[in-house]
C-alpha cells in the first residue's frame, strides 16, 4: 500500500468517527496559520510530536494534548495523533518505545495533511458564501 492509499484509507476511517470529525479549525486558528505560515506550523507540529508523543514513556499519556489553543492540537485530535494509545489504535505504532524519526515525520505529515484539507475546505466554504452575496 502506498502513501496515497494509506492516507485515503486513514482519512476515510477518521471520517466515520463522530469524535474525530467534531474537530474543526476555527477562524482564529486559520488566522493564526495565515499569520505564521504553514512552514512555522509544521515546525510547531514537529516540536509537539517530539516532546509530547515521541518518548517511550509519557507520564500523562492520554492527557498531554489540549483540545484547543493551537491549530496543531486540534489537528492532533482530529487525526488521532494526540496520545500513544490513539496512535496505536489508528496508526498501528506500538507504545512503550521511543518513536523513530520516520514515525515522527509520518505523524507530522498526517497532521499537516489534515490542516491543509481544513484550509482548503474553509476556502471553498468562504467562496460559496461570497457567491451567495
Amino acid at each position: 500500500m502506498n502513501k496515497e492509499e494509506w492516507y485515503a484509507q486513514l482519512f476515510e476511517r477518521l471520517g466515520h468517527s463522530k469524535f474525530r470529525t467534531s474537530f474543526k479549525l476555527k477562524q482564529k486558528d486559520i488566522d493564526y496559520i495565515n499569520e505564521r505560515g504553514l512552514d512555522t506550523i509544521k515546525e510547531h507540529a514537529k516540536d509537539f510530536i517530539a516532546k509530547r508523543e515521541a518518548p517511550a514513556v509519557i507520564p500523562n499519556d492520554g492527557k498531554q494534548t489540549p483540545t484547543k489553543g493551537h491549530p496543531v492540537f486540534i489537528a492532533q485530535h482530529a487525526t488521532a495523533t494526540c496520545c500513544r494509545e490513539c496512535i496505536r489504535k489508528w496508526h498501528k505504532i506500538k507504545p512503550g518505545r521511543e518513536l523513530s524519526q520516520n514515525q515522527q515525520d509520518y505523524l507530522v505529515d498526517v497532521i499537516m495533511t489534515w490542516i491543509e484539507k481544513e484550509l482548503e475546505s474553509n476556502g471553498e466554504k468562504r467562496e460559496e458564501e461570497e457567491s451567495k452575496d
